[in-house]
């Protein structure tokens, strides 16, 4: 029995999960995939050459679903207990944007085709490549997946995804759709697709109960987004004093510090995302990678502070554009949030959003998924 399945089953004892048949036949497929890619020596070792060939890769994983039945989870699981050297995760997103870069390296080093350059660097890097919320919208990503996707799993990588759409909805009616459909027919033949729509939304299950907008700000307020946060990641007690932090890489050029983060859920101060000189690129770069967003501090906006209200209202638009779950401690309810002078009559259609954005509607949709 895989160490992944084992923890599997700790987490159904221990009352985290619910008995979800769905879940489980998907995860007794991970575990064998685990026991696959921990059987295959590694690279140039004695016995990879006992083999005379390069080994074959084991077949990958595509797991679709609706909001939290449990896909990252089961991924990050196994990602966490596969003992292997060569190993990625990534946020589907992220990994698209590197790539893009990947290739506009490689065409000021080389006039050519850079893709089989990209293929094999991500190859040396990587034997498993693990995506989080597979999604595409937009047609730069779209015209060269077929090709760079076909590349890495003739290369012997080995891909582990989630996405909330099965391979035949992924850039549904998108623009030059038919140069997508050959990386569908990959999917489909070269990967294990397996549905996961049971009964337990666990991410709308830790949010029942939990007021999503306290006001006002301080002590009480701080200590309920806390338990918010605790409580949407699992994360265990006894280890709540060292909570860990992330570097939120901006478009290769810059990172920003995010003093909480943990299972796409990350904590921020208004002051820290609205204070300081952020844009749109910022908070684009939040909205995809987070699924949730936890803010406290939020102050009573005016014309005093129109420079950190026009910031507010560019971040929501970013994070009800990615149909991330917002959590936050403000001086006032929304529609109350700006009261009056310059910029509260441009402030109703935020007003607006954030009171949407505590709505059963709103909280079902899949992160990065438009309404449809």
């Amino acid at each position: 029995m895989s160490s992944f399945y084992q923890r599997y089953e700790a987490l159904i004892a221990q009352g985290e999960l619910k008995p979800d048949p769905d879940q489980q036949t998907c995860a007794k497929r991970l575990a064998q995939l685990q026991e696959e890619l921990e059987a295959v020596p590694p690279r140039g070792s004695l016995l990879w050459r006992t083999f005379g060939k390069k080994p074959e890769p084991p077949r990958g994983i595509y797991m679709w679903g609706g909001v939290g039945r449990g896909k990252s989870m089961l991924m990050d699981l196994l990602y966490e207990n596969l003992d292997i050297r060569r190993k990625k995760r990534a946020h589907f997103h992220e990994f698209m944007l590197r790539v893009h870069d990947m290739m506009r390296a490689w065409r000021e080093a080389d006039p050519g085709d850079p893709i089989p350059n990209v293929v094999r660097d991500l190859a040396q890097e990587a034997r498993c490549l693990a995506f989080d919320e597979m999604v595409v919208n937009n047609s730069a990503d779209a015209m060269i997946m077929s090709r760079l996707f076909t590349g890495l799993v003739e290369a012997g990588v080995t891909l582990i995804a989630t996405s909330n759409r099965p391979p035949r909805d992924l850039y549904k009616d998108g623009l030059n759709r038919e140069h997508f459909l050959p990386f569908v027919d990959l999917l489909e033949t070269r990967l294990d697709v397996i549905s996961l729509n049971g009964p337990t939304d666990y991410r709308r299950e830790r949010l029942g109960g939990v007021d999503l907008w306290h006001v006002p700000n301080g002590e009480a307020a701080t200590k309920a987004m806390s338990e918010a946060f605790f409580r949407l990641t699992d994360y265990p007690p006894e280890d709540r004093a060292h909570v860990p932090s992330d570097e939120l890489e901006i478009q290769g050029a810059r990172s920003m510090h995010v003093p909480k983060a943990l299972k796409g859920v990350a904590v921020f101060s208004f002051k820290r995302l609205c204070a300081e000189a952020r844009g749109a690129t910022d908070y684009l770069a939040i909205a995809r990678k987070y699924h949730s967003v936890i803010i406290v501090g939020i102050p009573l906006l005016s014309k005093e502070n129109r420079n950190e209200a026009a910031r507010f209202v560019t971040l929501i638009d970013a994070l009800y554009e990615y149909k991330v779950k917002l959590l936050a401690s403000a001086d006032a309810e929304p529609d109350s949030l700006y009261p009056a002078g310059d910029g509260s009559f441009e402030f109703e259609r935020t007003a607006s959003r954030l009171i949407e954005m505590q709505s059963d509607e709103y909280l079902a949709l899949g992160h990065g998924e438009a309404e449809d």
